[in-house]
């Protein structure tokens, strides 16, 4: 058993790196942004108003290069900050901000759905169970729902109620503004995150 072990920890390295490759490209080819950069629009397109800081730590930078990319997607106009409740500022997508996180998922539904072609339904679905469980046990281990899915098409991952594996247990369905459910508007006694 522990030759299977290695061969499918081999095998699973493998394919996350033949799509990650793929990946890493689609947001070059699909808008000329950074991962960074479309990572923060698909970020904004399903929780939009989130700080610079929150928004930074969602996609893995810190707080002043997030500062810069925000700059960035500023001057392209795919992004806008609002100010809201005191000193606190939220980023929101613009429509042109939208349409091309719209545009970014698209891509990336594409070719990962390319990669399951070889498999049949029942296999996508037995596929579909384990990398809920492995994705569950990752999650485990770091904690961060919203590192995780900072490419998620979030309207895939949880169709029909089903419930997202990255985190979904023990927060109910939206909160606390992460993961794969499409968040609520923060009311006046939420506290921003900045």
């Amino acid at each position: 058993m522990h030759g299977d072990r290695e061969r499918v920890a081999n095998l699973l390295g493998a394919t996350a790196l033949a799509i990650t490759d793929d990946l890493l490209s689609a947001p070059a080819s699909a808008s000329r942004l950074s991962m960074s950069a479309a990572a923060a629009l698909i970020v904004l397109r399903a929780d939009p108003g989130v700080s610079v800081t929150e928004l930074g730590r969602r996609v893995g930078l810190t707080q002043s290069a997030a500062v810069r990319m925000v700059d960035g997607l500023e001057r392209d106009a795919l992004v806008e900050r609002r100010r809201t409740i005191g000193n606190w500022t939220g980023v929101h997508p613009t429509a042109k901000g939208r349409r091309t996180a719209g545009q970014l998922l698209t891509s990336r539904t594409s070719q990962l759905t390319g990669v399951l072609d070889g498999l049949g339904d029942a296999e996508i679905r037995r596929l579909g169970t384990l990398l809920a469980k492995l994705l569950d046990g990752l999650y485990q281990g770091s904690g961060s729902a919203d590192r995780m899915c900072r490419l998620c098409d979030r309207a895939a991952c949880t169709p029909d109620g089903v419930e997202c594996p990255v985190g979904g247990r023990g927060r109910g369905p939206y909160g606390p503004w992460v993961s794969c459910s499409p968040s609520p508007r923060r009311s006046a006694s939420a506290p921003p995150t900045s």
